[in-house]
């Protein structure tokens, strides 16, 4: 008997210890990558600016040059990533591995984890020029996980060459830098357990635009006529460098095109009219909403006002699909994960979503091991339904609506609105997140009338 208890408890550490060593980043290689470089291989970006003001000038104010220092970046990063690794050490290599995308430098040269943005070190730089331009492959057959091939030094890579020679560096045209993958060395991520968390550019590779030849450039990084150097010459179809994406709302204004029709147009209190919603994804070349797809919110409101100003809610009809539960708006509470990295045992969670009960979400959820609901993408060890709105496609959502019996009669105008949010508002406030990381932000509105007889 004390035998087998023996043989139970090794076989037990031995599987706990192939556990530990085999936790790591998928496709990507730390060893080869995380302290092989010096912050002084690379140049700053202030350097690129003095012949590339104009890119540098766009790229200072996109999400790339915040990549590292972003608010929400750094409170996710600090508050939670990097103490989750604290408090549970399989982590570390993970969590190290997220500056691979947010800080490339710093990973590669082994300032990990690096210093808070605050005290001002080269980890600040985030995407930086450098970081794209020295990239010169890609590891095996599909991006993700930053499996780039990097080369610090003279030679840059680049989509075009150029007519005239640098006198700073050399440039090499590569087939990469016009190709998506580049974008999904990022832009897609495996968690340690194996699961997509980010998917955006296999999201486009399983889309019409793929096929359409429609590049993730062409809408993040529209080209224009501009020279791409101050001595440089001017191309017609140079390629901004805006990066323009969630954070942008110029870019989110307008993604779901909406359409609200009711299936009678006179009623009378007490009668029931069905309103149907089509919302349909005009312009995104991947699923609505994407990326940190745990982080993201996107939602649909119905509601009624009759002739004296009166508001009626109405939540969406159930379509009865395999995890519809966390599609419809409610009270629940989740990210009970999130008491690891914060200290706080049994953590009861924060409010799910914080938006009117009974709307309808597109979202997927992200499952932690223990199956609850988390927003620590590296903890997630499963997904749920996929209810996003994909490229080009059409989603049709039905609101039964029993008009009460005082509602005043005349014109009832049913308004449908759809509502975008980077961060999960109960999330964003637990934490401290600025507000303006999880406003709500209107993608787009559609209305229509009945008449309601006395």
């Amino acid at each position: 008997m004390k035998k087998a208890v023996s043989i139970s408890i090794l076989s037990t550490i031995i599987l706990l210890v192939l556990f530990i060593f085999s936790f790591k980043l998928p496709g990507a290689d730390e060893g080869d990558k995380k302290g092989a470089f010096k912050y002084k291989d690379f140049q700053t970006p202030e350097y690129c600016q003095s012949c590339h003001n104009d890119f540098y000038q766009q790229w200072s104010q996109s999400m790339m040059s915040q990549a590292y220092t972003h608010h929400w970046d750094e409170i996710e990063y600090f508050k939670l990533a990097v103490a989750h690794a604290e408090a549970k050490p399989e982590f570390k290599e993970v969590v190290d591995g997220c500056n691979g995308c947010h800080t490339p430098m710093a990973y590669l040269a082994g300032d990990v984890t690096p210093p808070r943005p605050e005290e001002g070190s080269r980890a600040n730089e985030s995407v930086s020029c450098e970081v794209c331009h020295l990239i010169k492959g890609i590891e095996g057959d599909t991006a993700y996980n930053f499996n780039w091939v990097i080369e610090p030094g003279q030679t840059k890579y680049s989509s075009r060459k150029g007519e005239i020679e640098s006198p700073d560096h050399t440039i090499i045209a590569t087939d990469l830098h016009s190709d998506t993958k580049i974008c999904g060395s990022c832009h897609n991520e495996k968690s340690p357990f194996g699961v997509w968390v980010k998917s955006t550019q296999l999201e486009w590779e399983e889309g019409p635009y793929a096929d359409a030849d429609v590049l993730c450039q062409e809408c993040h990084m529209p080209d224009t006529e501009m020279k791409t150097a101050k001595m440089g010459t001017t191309y017609p179809d140079a390629r901004t460098h805006l990066f323009n994406g969630g954070h942008d709302p110029g870019k989110v204004n307008g993604t779901i095109e909406l359409r609200i029709q009711p299936d009678i147009r006179e009623t009378e209190p007490g009668e029931v009219v069905v309103f149907t919603v089509t919302a349909f994804n005009q312009k995104t070349g991947h699923k609505f909403p994407t990326g940190s797809v745990e982080d993201r919110i996107v939602w649909l409101h119905v509601e009624a006002e009759d002739e004296a100003g009166n508001i009626y809610h109405i939540p969406v009809d159930k379509k009865g699909f395999e995890g519809e539960e966390y599609t419809i708006a409610s009270d629940a509470l989740a990210y009970q994960d999130m008491g690891v990295p914060l200290g706080i045992e049994n953590f009861e969670g924060v409010r799910r979503e914080d938006v009117p009960i009974g709307d309808r979400i597109f979202r997927m959820p992200y499952f932690d091991p223990e199956g609850r609901m988390t927003i620590m993408q590296w903890n997630t060890a499963s997904l749920g339904v996929d209810y996003r709105i994909g490229p080009r496609e059409t989603k049709l959502e039905t609101y039964t609506f029993e008009l009460p019996f005082e509602v005043e009669p005349g014109q009832l105008k049913v308004k449908a609105e759809m509502y975008y949010r980077l961060l999960v508002k109960p999330v964003g406030e637990y934490l401290e997140v600025p507000e303006e990381e999880y406003r709500a932000q209107l993608v787009n509105s559609h209305s229509t009338e009945i008449t309601v007889y006395p």
